[in-house]
């Protein structure tokens, strides 16, 4: 935190990427048909509360049906916290810059309306729409952040 004098004293363990993103759906087979179909993700888990979806790069993009997790989730190895979440969410997927283009053909083709272009701050660009549940997906080649 910010301003906190122990984490100088104590600085962050390493982390080396993020491996889950969630995003809080009310159809499981709707949202997985719909990024399959879009992104061309792959399933790797489905149940009755969630699905599980492999984004290239090693992250995870996980479903979950409004209102399935409240209640903790009591695994063979563990206990899983509750949680859930409400309203429209956002996610981006890095794409090649070279291919927002094709990207923009693809959602058309798909007769997904595209809510946005931008050029970002850094050089990037963005391209934002919107899954069966609102939430705001923007696919931005390089230039987005300092970091990409």
């Amino acid at each position: 935190m910010a301003g906190d004098s122990t984490a100088a004293a104590h600085p962050a363990p390493r982390v080396t990427g993020q491996l889950e993103s969630s995003l809080y759906v009310a159809d499981l087979d709707r949202s997985r048909a719909f990024y399959e179909k879009v992104f061309g993700l792959e399933t790797l888990l489905q149940e009755e509360r969630m699905v599980g979806l492999a984004v290239p790069g090693g992250s995870v993009l996980l479903l979950f049906r409004r209102g399935g997790s409240v209640e903790p989730s009591v695994m063979p190895g563990g206990t899983i916290p509750p949680h859930d979440g409400q309203g429209t969410l956002h996610l981006c997927f890095a794409v090649p810059l070279a291919e927002l283009d094709v990207w923009a053909q693809h959602l058309d083709a798909l007769g997904i309306a595209i809510e946005s272009r931008v050029t970002q701050s850094f050089g990037g660009r963005s391209l934002y729409f919107r899954d069966p549940d609102g939430h705001s997906l923007e696919v931005a080649g390089p230039g987005l952040w300092a970091t990409y």
